[in-house]
């Protein structure tokens, strides 16, 4: 027997690649369940070959179900995950509102799964930042190998990950320019059509972004507290996948080609590193895949030990729907929660 899902905010960007994942993945369910809003009561979504009707939040029987995956934005996830927590489901949360609560464990599965320990606490588990989670599948290996001290990352993030009203704006925003019609912001403080905006989430007293801090204190969360890590967190007009320019120092030395032997070892990595023309990886060959790619790995010769690397990854998977379901798959094995 298997157990019973519910995904709340399934007619998402995330929730559906949630619900294309637990099919894809054969995830042993015996039922699943579309969960939304009551504007969206009714409406209706795929799950592999099926097709399934969406429910109201405010009256489905959490009760009745054992793993909630839950991709419904912060505001919502403070209200519920705890109400729905205290009906006997574990809840993974792929919003920013519990990942750092010190009783909430903060999960990628190839990094930390020790960590789902913790799951019954408050029987709510965090799905990390969509631009860290393909970040430390990457420096997990390399800092058992060589222990890192710094981390210098420049994302380049896709308009998917602020939502289905962001990737329709920069598909309005580009018809505009060719029709020469005008250019109207809404989701985006700037033009994101043909521009790059460094601004995502809200600006911090210290001038970071709320995004830029994310990925520093869940990095420090998953992997070591010791790690120093700065970012600096950019749209780009991309419709699906985040990229990365990380540029890491190490305590102990380690050469390109002893990280590429490792990272091709390493579980959800894809290296992909030729130095010749299209032997790199892109957003438009990550979207899709289950994979975390590295690139262009290169020594940085400005300091003794130090290693650059190009990381790209499908935001609406790995950053998002993938880990969940890895988690949700991560509970099973490790019989936090046992099928029915």
């Amino acid at each position: 027997m298997g157990v019973k899902v519910a995904v709340v905010g399934a007619t998402g960007n995330v929730g559906r690649e949630m619900l294309t994942i637990l099919d894809e993945r054969e995830f042993p369910a015996d039922q699943v369940f579309a969960i939304a809003s009551r504007n969206s009561l009714g409406v209706e979504v795929t799950f592999g070959d099926r097709v399934l009707k969406c429910q109201a939040l405010e009256h489905f029987d959490f009760s009745t179900v054992d793993i909630v995956l839950m991709s419904a934005g912060g505001a919502v996830a403070k209200e519920w995950a705890p109400k729905i927590a205290a009906q006997g489901p574990i809840v993974i949360d792929n919003s920013s509102a519990f990942r750092m609560d010190p009783d909430v464990p903060l999960i990628v599965p190839e990094v930390n799964p020790e960590a789902i320990a913790g799951a019954r606490k408050r029987n709510i588990i965090a799905n990390p930042n969509c631009s860290t989670a393909q970040l430390v599948v990457v420096l997990k290996p390399l800092h058992d190998r060589a222990r890192i001290k710094r981390v210098v990352v420049a994302t380049y993030q896709s308009v998917s990950g602020a939502g289905r009203e962001a990737m329709d704006e920069l598909w309005t925003q580009t018809r505009a320019i060719f029709v020469n019609d005008d250019i109207k912001k809404e989701k985006f403080t700037k033009q994101i059509a043909f521009n790059v905006i460094p601004h995502i989430d809200v600006f911090m007293d210290d001038g970071a972004t709320k995004e830029e801090w994310k990925m520093t204190v869940e990095t420090k969360k998953m992997l070591d507290p010791k790690i120093d890590l700065i970012a600096t967190c950019v749209r780009v007009p991309v419709f699906v996948g985040h990229s990365e320019a990380v540029t890491i120092e190490f305590e102990d030395e380690i050469t390109p080609g002893e990280a590429r032997e490792l990272l091709r070892e390493s579980p959800g990595i894809m290296v992909v590193d030729k130095r010749e023309d299209e032997g790199y990886v892109t957003p438009v060959e990550a979207a899709g895949e289950w994979a975390t790619y590295v690139s262009r790995i290169r020594r940085d010769k400005t300091v003794p030990n130090g290693l650059a690397l190009w990381v790209v990854s499908d935001n609406l998977r790995k950053g998002a729907a993938l880990n969940a379901v890895q988690i949700a798959e991560l509970l099973l094995n490790r019989r936090v929660l046992a099928p029915t």
